[in-house]
């Protein structure tokens, strides 16, 4: 839900541009892992995956963001992609990866909430910097 108080319009550009490209991104893996791509396959295998579990992965992958990209379910997606999230972190650090791997999806999911919380009244509220 859109805020009551006036937005600026460059603020409102940033926060679509923003979840725009986060909800890009997250689409090119869910189709990837649908497809079954050797390179979603072979990424999920390394990391510990059995390669029958992809698809699922996929799946949940592409709800998840298709509620993210939808304006009234947003913050749903946006749970469920901070889950997500935090599964690859965790897979990263079991792993044993670079630093860099780790991070990488903490700084996805600032963004994606950062992308909410430029609009959105409600998500303002939750996270207040006050």
């Amino acid at each position: 839900m859109e805020s009551n108080k006036q937005i600026s319009k460059g603020r409102l550009w940033v926060s679509y541009i923003l979840q725009g490209i986060l909800t890009l991104m997250f689409l090119m893996g869910a189709v990837m892992n649908i497809l079954g791509t050797e390179q979603a396959v072979d990424g999920a295998v390394t990391m510990g995956y059995p390669e029958s579990s992809v698809l699922y992965l996929g799946l949940v992958l592409l709800l998840s963001t298709l509620l993210y990209a939808y304006p009234k379910t947003s913050g749903l997606g946006a749970v469920l992609l901070t889950g997500w999230l935090g599964g690859a972190v965790a897979t990263h650090s079991i792993n044993g990866d670079p630093l860099f791997n780790t991070i990488f999806p903490i700084i996805f999911g600032i963004v994606l909430w950062l992308a909410l919380w430029l609009r959105q009244e409600k998500v303002q509220n939750l996270i207040s910097f006050k």
